[in-house]
């Protein structure tokens, strides 16, 4: 019990974290309302799990490089936005019904693990959580690794939760207008948050 009060700090900021609206969430729920919560629960797995590799390796040490070296961070920036943007272009101009080709498929395994790896967002939040809940018991690469489990559960119940929103909307918009108005919202939404990252 003493370790739950011990984590509860870290467990409330890994929530806010994950359930807030990103660049992960929106294509999750994008490609659920298209494709379904089962073809997209592999990305969310794997967002997730790529997402708390990265609070693992910035906890020993290896997140120091961005923060030593702006002209990575820059780069990584400027790779993340442009992919972004053109995600949302894809998403913008598709119509309701399922197409074929390879930008019309489901938020893919490699597509959800690569948008992490290359989202200096996501590297500073890992930073954020070595900086805020740095270990200071005996054994601070355990804790770290900790830190990460409890970050991959917690991520992965509030992308699922986002995954289950996306059938919600086919309920909510039922006719192919209002579910290319709500794509095209969607697409918007993600432009807007990828940039804003950038300017931030």
């Amino acid at each position: 019990m003493n370790m739950f009060y011990a984590y509860l700090p870290f467990m409330l900021f890994a929530f806010v974290a994950s359930i807030t609206p990103g660049p992960t969430n929106i294509l999750v729920l994008s490609s659920s309302q298209r494709f379904g919560v089962k073809a997209t629960l592999p990305a969310v797995v794997s967002a997730c799990v790529a997402a708390s590799l990265i609070v693992l390796v910035s906890g020993a040490g290896a997140g120091e490089v961005l923060r030593q070296h702006p002209l990575v961070r820059s780069g990584m920036s400027w790779a993340g936005v442009l992919w972004l943007s053109w995600m949302s272009w894809q998403l913008f101009r598709a119509p309701a019904a399922q197409l074929e080709g390879e930008a019309q498929r489901p938020f893919s395994v490699r597509a959800a693990a690569m948008l992490q790896l290359i989202n200096p967002k996501t590297w500073m939040m890992a930073l954020a959580v070595v900086s805020l809940f740095a270990p200071n018991g005996a054994h601070p690469l355990r804790e770290i690794a900790m830190m990460a489990l409890l970050f991959l559960i917690i991520s992965q119940l509030c992308l699922t939760l986002w995954a289950f929103c996306g059938r919600a909307v086919n309920r909510i918009f039922r006719t192919p207008a209002s579910l290319v108005w709500f794509q095209r919202a969607m697409a918007l939404c993600l432009l807007i948050s990828a940039w804003a990252g950038l300017l931030i």
